[in-house]
């Protein structure tokens, strides 16, 4: 036990509770890392915006301040980060994307402050998520009304001045997305610009090099689906991690994690089903250095090495569990963890209960 969150391999630096941003719900986090002082930003969605935390000392840490919603308060929020900018979505009707010059955040002397975006891009209304491929300078909305809820293709080289250059109907409604320059084991697409989205009932990979004119590769699809809800690939980009968020409810199995060989893009193939040791539904999950950090609702967050995918084998190795309440077949507790800091400080997300870093032991 950590300050009575169970746990194990990990320890609690620091937890600060939703009140602390004057919210009543968190959703999803992502981190900076300035590369001017090195200092750790955690940025974390709310009900009613984006909260902004100095995380350098955990033992000092200081709240900064809050972008409030561009429209309405939604709980659903999703943040990601692209040459020192916040890219803001959010099912918020008319919300569009917030984007914010987080080298702001080195000068501040009043907090918390309530910050003003440097950019309001409103050519599309809401949209669930967003993704980046930091390589190519390229954000990804998924789930808009544009393109049937396929992804708008933005270039965000320029991060204050965004421009659409397309999108992509054919695969259908994409909840959320990976999208990296390729550089894995199947050859046909080396530098190619691929898109992983995981479309409610399949996963689609598409080749989205040209934004013009992009192409599905494959789709594959897989026994007892729920919702096909995001997915990471591994390291060497040989497998693909994907998470269902309601086949726990439905099927009633535990957590379960659906693994695919993407060693061939043009004939993906199922490769085995992990299962968790709890019924608490899985959400969003990353992988960094052979360990796959799954936010797992009441679950907490749950470590997972997959260094042994080969051979169909994933053991859990650690966890932290910020919803102590239960371990039920239900939406409370994290939605988002983020391991990829420097220092090894990870953050989670919960929707309950607040903000959170951890570290392993």
């Amino acid at each position: 036990m950590a300050d009575g969150y169970p746990c194990n391999d990990y320890d609690l630096l620091l937890n600060m509770p939703l009140s602390a941003f004057f919210a009543d719900a968190g959703n999803d986090s992502w981190g900076w890392t300035d590369p001017t002082t090195n200092k750790e930003y955690a940025i974390m969605g709310l009900n009613n915006g984006t909260a902004f935390i100095d995380i350098t000392d955990t033992n000092n840490p200081v709240y900064l301040g809050k972008l409030p919603t561009a429209s309405v308060n939604s709980i659903w929020r999703d943040i990601k980060v692209y040459e020192n900018h916040a890219f803001i979505v959010s099912e918020a009707t008319n919300h569009g994307m917030q984007v914010f010059d987080l080298t702001k955040l080195r000068n501040i002397t009043t907090t918390p402050a309530v910050f003003t975006a440097d950019k309001n891009f409103t050519e599309f209304g809401s949209a669930h998520n967003i993704v980046i491929n930091e390589t190519s300078g390229y954000a990804y909305i998924v789930g808009a009304s544009n393109f049937g809820g396929g992804p708008i293709f933005v270039n965000i080289q320029d991060p204050i001045n965004p421009v659409i250059e397309g999108g992509f109907a054919a695969g259908g409604y994409s909840h959320d997305a990976q999208v990296i320059t390729y550089n894995g084991p199947d050859t046909d697409y080396a530098g190619k610009e691929i898109l992983i989205g995981s479309n409610d009932d399949e996963v689609v990979l598409a080749d989205v090099t040209n934004k013009t004119n992009p192409i599905i590769i494959s789709k594959i699809s897989y026994s007892n689906v729920g919702y096909a809800h995001q997915g990471w690939f591994t390291e060497d980009l040989k497998y693909f991690i994907l998470g269902d968020e309601l086949d726990e409810r439905d099927f009633g199995n535990n957590t379960r994690t659906i693994v695919f060989d993407f060693t061939d893009l043009d004939n993906p193939a199922y490769h085995f089903d992990y299962l968790g040791t709890t019924a608490a539904i899985d959400h969003n999950g990353y992988v960094k250095d052979n360990i796959y950090y799954q936010a797992n609702y009441t679950a907490g967050v749950r470590m997972i090495d997959v260094s042994n995918v080969v051979n169909k084998e994933f053991t859990e190795v650690g966890f932290f569990d910020t919803y102590p309440n239960n371990n039920s077949t239900a939406f409370d507790g994290v939605w988002n963890v983020y391991p990829y800091f420097p220092s090894g400080n990870i953050i989670i997300s919960d929707i309950n209960n607040g903000f959170f870093v951890i570290r392993k032991k």
